[in-house]
């Protein structure tokens, strides 16, 4: 039913219609319209296909005099409003602004669409449900090494062979940490006891025994030959895995509460730390003290990663008491980033073809998610695990990663892009270049 303000302009038309034949259309007021009010700004959590469509990004530009160039710009504050005596509509057919060219010639980014079941799941028997451990990595030789109650084991990702590599159990002695040599041939070995031991993977033998901490060892990182340990006993110890055991070229103590968390720089000159007592530490080879001392986190700091794309850029997650992943910029001591997880941050890898990263979580949701830096924006959420994702590794090409979780297996997933060949330049000197 019109309303009476319509049926005053129809009337007239409806005498008009029997002369002419024209076609009635009926217009609303629209003077007495709030734009600010019914262009209310979306939610955070809106559909990102709506938010960032051309389209709708088209008619921000047009309707609402915004500047959007691409699809990839942020969508915060996209809503500005101008007074109302200077909103204007343009006509169907005016010319499109100059940000609307731009958005329409800028190159779309095609969707990645990544499997969302493992390819291979094994099962881990007495995969330890502790968050403080590190029971599993994976080596340059594609060999992986996981720590399953008192023993340490290799699997084969070539062959599928499985070895078991040493064993505690006489000595009723838990593994705790675990962490390849880069060479691939080494594998350190943390116990419950304290000390470490070093085997050679191929020979399947003990090589050296590192004594010095006076609690369980949870957290190892090579850098070349020296190997830095992390104890229950708040203590970092660096060691020359060719010097004699108890020769000791380091002590490290900051932190108040176990260090879970060990991490060099990709340069190899920084040593990030992560301990229950919510304190990330980062330290350099000639400071006694740290250089940077991280209190924002609210819960123990266990997950640290650096970035291989940018110097001096860390990434940590806190545990359930925090949720957030953090972004730190060494270089200046100051937090770049910061985003609320929803659930226990365990570990996070970043890729290294690609702006993205990966995090594991426990208590809350146990999954898996993939995140765009430095959007922060999700690529993909990962389930499968039944009980929380408790340890991470990348795989020698960095294209895939193994989790390990309190259900007591171990799932291997493709999350990050292929290292796209380099292009080779045309050259008459080229081997590969055709003869014409």
């Amino acid at each position: 039913m019109f309303q009476p303000e319509y049926e005053q302009r129809l009337l007239p038309g409806l005498l008009d219609c029997r002369k002419e034949q024209l076609d009635l259309r009926c217009i609303p007021r629209r003077a007495g319209n709030q734009w600010a009010r019914n262009y209310a700004l979306a939610p955070d959590n809106s559909s990102e296909l709506c938010e960032n469509s051309a389209y709708a990004c088209l008619l921000r530009n047009e309707f609402l005099d915004t500047e959007i160039t691409s699809l990839d710009q942020s969508t915060q504050g996209i809503y500005r409003f101008a007074n109302k005596s200077s909103l204007s509509l343009r006509t169907p057919f005016a010319d499109i602004s100059e940000s609307s060219h731009r958005l329409l010639s800028s190159a779309k980014r095609p969707v990645r669409r990544l499997p969302r079941l493992p390819y291979k799941i094994l099962d881990a028997p007495e995969l330890q449900d502790d968050f403080y451990l590190n029971l599993i990595d994976w080596s340059s030789e594609n060999t992986l090494v996981v720590g399953l109650g008192c023993s340490a084991y290799l699997w084969s990702a070539v062959t599928g062979q499985v070895t078991r590599l040493c064993d505690f159990s006489q000595e009723d002695n838990l593994v705790t940490a675990v962490s390849w040599h880069g060479g691939g041939r080494q594998v350190a070995i943390g116990t419950l006891s304290g000390y470490v031991s070093i085997w050679d993977a191929e020979g399947q033998q003990e090589l050296n025994r590192l004594d010095g901490h006076s609690s369980r060892v949870t957290a190892l990182a090579w850098r070349g030959n020296s190997l830095a340990s992390g104890s229950r006993d708040r203590s970092i110890l660096q060691r020359d895995v060719r010097n004699p055991p108890k020769h000791i070229t380091r002590c490290l103590r900051g932190h108040k509460l176990e260090v879970c968390g060990l991490q060099w720089s990709p340069s190899n000159r920084y040593l990030a730390s992560g301990s229950s007592d919510n304190r990330l530490l980062v330290w350099t080879e000639n400071c006694p003290e740290p250089v940077c001392a991280f209190k924002e986190h609210k819960a123990v700091v266990k997950a640290l990663a650096w970035s291989p794309h940018k110097s001096g850029l860390l990434a940590s997650g806190g545990g359930s008491a925090d949720r957030c992943l953090r972004f730190w910029n060494v270089l200046t001591g100051k937090m770049v980033q910061c985003v609320d997880t929803g659930a226990q941050i365990s570990n996070l890898a970043w890729a290294r073809n690609s702006s993205e990263l990966v995090t594991t979580h426990g208590q809350a949701e146990p999954q898996i998610i993939v995140w765009r830096y430095p959007s922060l924006k999700q690529v993909v959420k990962l389930t499968g695990h039944t009980h929380r994702v408790l340890y991470l590794s990348v795989s020698p090409d960095k294209e895939s990663i193994v989790t390990g979780g309190a259900d007591e297996t171990l799932r291997f997933w493709t999350v990050f892009t292929k290292q796209k060949p380099p292009k080779l330049p045309n050259s008459v000197l080229n081997l590969y270049q055709p003869i014409r």
